[in-house]
């Protein structure tokens, strides 16, 4: 009896020989380790403004705004390249981030905002603030000439 008992207790501490199964191949080769891909599973993406609706899209203009050209372009997405004089005033040229020029004068729509003035120094804008904490609903943005900005 007592040799039954130990041949079961050193076949419970001795594990049986089984064929070992080869070890597992890596997981990423070093090419695939370098990109890195985002898997939101349900989250939404940091990156992403979330005063814009979630779709951001940089390429295209009318993705997030749903508008077309200088319409759909917040004061901090545009920058002032020139301005002319002109007959009826200043006029002024500015940038957005699809690297297009645009034409502005007084008076036109942005996306956030309105253009009050042109000055020969640069824009003067209304944006309109969409805090609803704070009790100013516009504040007055000067987008100044790029060589004048560098001069400061």
């Amino acid at each position: 009896m007592t040799t039954f008992v130990l041949l079961a207790v050193l076949t419970a501490l001795v594990p049986a020989q089984t064929p070992s199964a080869p070890p597992p191949a890596p997981a990423a080769t070093p090419a695939a380790a370098d990109s890195f891909t985002y898997n939101p599973e349900g989250r939404r993406d940091p990156f992403v403004s979330l005063v814009r609706g979630g779709s951001d899209q940089r390429g295209a203009r009318t993705g997030a705004s749903g508008v077309d050209g200088l319409a759909g372009l917040s004061v901090d997405e545009i920058s002032v390249r020139g301005v002319v004089a002109g007959r009826a005033g200043y006029v002024a040229m500015v940038m957005g981030p699809d690297n297009k020029t645009y034409i502005v004068r007084p008076n036109d729509k942005l996306l956030d905002g309105t253009v009050k003035a042109v000055t020969a120094q640069g824009l003067v804008i209304l944006q309109e603030v969409n805090d609803p904490l704070s009790l100013v609903k516009q504040k007055e943005v000067r987008k100044m000439l790029r060589g004048l900005e560098e001069g400061k």
